[in-house]
């Protein structure tokens, strides 16, 4: 083999080692990547159940107070009716 095959293979392999390197790294920093995602889903997930709670407990409490408002409401009216037709 002459000398310059000898230099591009030594450029070549140390190119490819370069690109080893660097695909590994950022292999690691893909996997602690999608581990923090998968951190911030779970919360995210766990905040939304949350919510979403309380909201069926704010609809649960919401409901009785409206229709008994809606009630005395339609009793008000009817007291003023009778009263005036008295």
């Amino acid at each position: 083999m002459s000398s310059a095959a000898e230099i591009l293979v030594i450029i070549v392999s140390v190119v490819l080692s370069i690109f080893l390197i660097v695909g590994i790294i950022l292999a690691i920093y893909l996997i602690r990547l999608s581990a923090e995602i998968r951190r911030i889903a779970q919360s995210t997930q766990q905040t939304v159940s949350s919510l979403g709670d309380a909201v069926q407990g704010v609809i649960k409490m919401t409901s009785p107070v409206i229709l008994a408002k809606t009630v005395g409401q339609f009793v008000k009216k009817y007291t003023k009716r009778s009263r005036k037709g008295e």
